[in-house]
């Protein structure tokens, strides 16, 4: 018994390559022969398959997501970027797309020119996210010719498509905070400069303390996480013991805000503000619950998938960022110092 393809191919008296060709976009058939070949197709209710779509047209219909190792944790369990393949893969499903989810280990970062899934072109586009990838990778990946987004990243003196938070205003705001409930010794906890969500989140909370007439009292760490957050805290009250409030640049280094305070006898909030970055599920179950700047993580992940896919059907090359909005999220780690 014939399939679809022959079946439409010999009703319309062409070749099955023709029907195939008209199937999957491609060029080669008139436009009034392709809207034939597309109406009989759906009167038959056939929709190609994906290995079909990409034996037409060499493509994989696979994208991946990486992003950096950690230590036991992985992208799906990754409280932040968790949230942001869901968003990619929400949007890819919905183009018949599947992800490949990969973790980026030293020894590729090292060498990408190994990497597998560019080497044996397994993918057809690629989602970096995370602020700790090497620019060296990222340039190497673009060399590659292979189509990249960036998410939680952006390179100083190359534009690339990206996908952002409003880190900036996000920082603003955490700081304002603070300063509108009465607070004018305030310290900041954060990673590298040069990674690019923290330079911004911190430049914007320098803005708000520069208009308050305030100074930056900051400890920069080499990770943001719940310990590197606890050490930089312990710095920070032990060279300015006077500080009232922290903005920290992510949740986690906020939790270890927390549990430094307690250690140090400074009660959170009845002797220490703190304000986190991100707004993680654990937010709102942590003890106290943690006054946050929210970032919108599923939507940018959608954000990222439909600005791969645009660039994988060639409809918008040009390199561009998408920037969502952040919001203050008020809970009970931040007291008034007006009451």
């Amino acid at each position: 018994m014939p399939g679809i393809i022959e079946q439409i191919a010999a009703e319309l008296q062409v070749s099955s390559a023709t029907v195939s060709r008209a199937l999957n976009d491609r060029p080669g058939v008139s436009q009034a022969l392709r809207e034939r070949i597309m109406q009989r197709a759906r009167e038959l209710n056939y929709t190609p398959s994906v290995v079909a779509r990409g034996l037409a047209t060499s493509q994989t219909f696979t994208i991946g997501f990486f992003v950096r190792e950690k230590p036991e944790l992985s992208a799906q369990t990754d409280p932040f970027y968790g949230q942001v393949l869901q968003g990619v893969e929400q949007i890819s499903a919905a183009s018949e797309y599947h992800v490949a989810i990969g973790m980026l280990t030293s020894d590729i970062l090292q060498a990408p020119s190994q990497f597998r899934f560019v080497r044996e072109r397994r993918i057809d586009g690629m989602i970096l996210a995370g602020p700790d990838i090497p620019n060296d990778f990222i340039l190497a990946m673009l060399a590659s010719h292979v189509p990249l987004v960036l998410v939680d990243n952006k390179l100083a003196h190359l534009t690339i498509n990206c996908v952002n938070s409003d880190d900036y205003a996000g920082g603003f705001a955490a700081a304002q905070h603070l300063i509108e409930y009465g607070h004018r010794e305030i310290g900041v906890i954060s990673g590298p400069d040069h990674w690019y969500s923290n330079h911004r989140r911190v430049r914007g909370i320098q803005h708000a303390l520069t208009d308050a007439n305030l100074p930056l009292r900051i400890v920069r760490a080499d990770q943001t996480t719940i310990e590197s957050g606890e050490q930089a805290t312990r710095q920070l009250l032990t060279t300015y013991p006077d500080i009232t409030g922290i903005c920290a640049v992510n949740d986690a280094m906020a939790f270890g805000a927390v549990r430094a305070a307690r250690a140090m006898g400074r009660a959170v909030p009845d002797n220490l503000s703190v304000v986190g970055f991100d707004n993680l599920d654990w937010a709102a179950l942590h003890d106290p619950p943690l006054t946050t700047i929210d970032v919108p993580k599923r939507q940018i992940g959608q954000e990222a998938a439909r600005r791969l896919l645009s660039l994988l059907g060639e409809s918008d090359t040009r390199p561009i960022e998408v920037v969502v909005s952040t919001q203050l999220i008020v809970r009970e780690s931040t007291r008034s110092l007006r009451e």
